[in-house]
């Protein structure tokens, strides 16, 4: 008889300790906002109650996707994933990061974490001075549709940083095929420049920092509006301005919507060609184009041209422009390495402000002293 009531509190007690044992958290539980992106509408980080893993939720990451969603989630304290979650798993902090863009590589640098990255594509264009300085211990494992995938594996990464162009990266079968994880980063895709930088919170938080990145980011934020005020009063004296240079026989002229374009009129300039409202830059011929260059005070983002000179080779019409004859051409190709990789398209994505602060400086020179950072005026 005792030894039946022995065994009886012995199953009452097992019970009790199986019913004390931590739940593992669902999907579902992860309902507690830990950042909630005030510009960029491409990611959010969720956890759940009294658990130390975050869910990081990326939405349509290329362009065209429609009600395309994509999780990560980052395991953390040694809680078990969830029962049917088929996302991407991340265990712990991000150590060993392989970068598909040399954005990937500003964003993290924006929060000191560079120095993670084990692997890029295509060495030779990044501008990142400290990535530069490693190129002999980092991998170069090539471009979408001939990756290295043998060197990527070597590499050991715990996470691949992606992204998708007009449709899903071809990359996500071999990389789910060896069993490494991936994160779409659509940071080209925020048409707000505070919101493409904003995405350096999202990286933060796969190298276990977001607290840091979410100071950054703020203090980039806060300078991006302080400049943004000089200029709020001089909307009467906003010079016209004209962007690009032909590609072939067509030319393309972004949004009003676009980022160039809010750049331009948070600087206090007038973008000129305000037909196309939609989410895609729009072509126009090259006769559209002469005439709204020659409407234009100002005249920037053109091409690769470092002078005046080659700039007349790409459109030898538009010599007689007016922005042309009186100096008021500007290029964003300021800091270009030698194999030609432009640092405008790669650590600006984390310096909106300073984009703005050059801005201005080229519409109401009057209001900046500092030198410029990524534009130039061409002679």
């Amino acid at each position: 008889m005792r030894t039946i009531r022995n065994w009886c509190l012995f199953m009452l007690l097992a019970w009790a300790l199986a019913g004390c044992r931590e739940k593992a958290a669902g999907v579902d539980d992860f309902t507690r906002s830990l950042y909630v992106p005030e510009y960029a509408s491409g990611f959010g980080i969720k956890g759940a109650e009294g658990k130390e893993s975050v869910l990081l939720t990326v939405a349509n990451p290329w362009q065209g996707a429609d009600s395309v969603t994509m999780q990560l989630l980052v395991v953390r304290g040694g809680e078990p994933v969830p029962d049917g979650f088929d996302g991407q798993v991340l265990e712990g902090e991000a150590k060993r990061i392989v970068a598909m863009s040399s954005t990937h590589i500003a964003l993290l640098d924006a929060v000191g974490e560079s120095g993670r990255v084990v692997g890029v594509s295509g060495m030779d264009y990044i501008f990142n001075p400290g990535v530069r300085s490693r190129k002999d211990s980092i991998g170069d494992v090539g471009y979408e549709g001939n990756i290295n995938y043998e060197l990527l594996l070597s590499l050991a990464p715990d996470i691949v940083l992606i992204y998708g162009v007009n449709g899903a990266s071809p990359m996500t079968g071999k990389l789910a095929e060896l069993g490494i994880p991936y994160m779409y980063v659509g940071d080209y895709l925020e048409e707000s420049p505070l919101g493409k930088a904003e995405w350096m919170v999202a990286l933060a938080e796969l190298a276990g920092r977001r607290e840091a990145g979410e100071k950054a980011f703020a203090a980039v934020s806060a300078r991006y509006e302080q400049i943004k005020k000089r200029v709020a009063n001089r909307h009467a004296e906003a010079p016209s301005v004209m962007l690009n240079a032909p590609y072939g026989d067509a030319w393309f002229m972004p949004s009003v919507e676009s980022y160039v374009a809010r750049l331009i009129a948070d600087a206090g300039g007038d973008y000129v060609y305000k037909k196309n409202t939609g989410n895609a830059s729009a072509s126009i011929g090259m006769e559209e184009a002469y005439l709204l260059a020659s409407e234009a005070d100002l005249w920037l983002n053109v091409g690769t041209a470092a002078t005046l000179d080659e700039l007349k080779k790409l459109c030898p019409k538009f010599t007689d422009v007016r922005s042309f004859r009186n100096g008021g051409v500007y290029n964003n190709n300021l800091r270009v390495n030698a194999a030609g990789g432009n640092d405008y398209y790669e650590s600006a994505v984390v310096n909106p402000d300073l984009v703005l602060r050059d801005l201005v400086k080229i519409f109401h020179p009057e209001l900046v002293e500092e030198d410029f950072v990524y534009y130039k005026q061409l002679k």
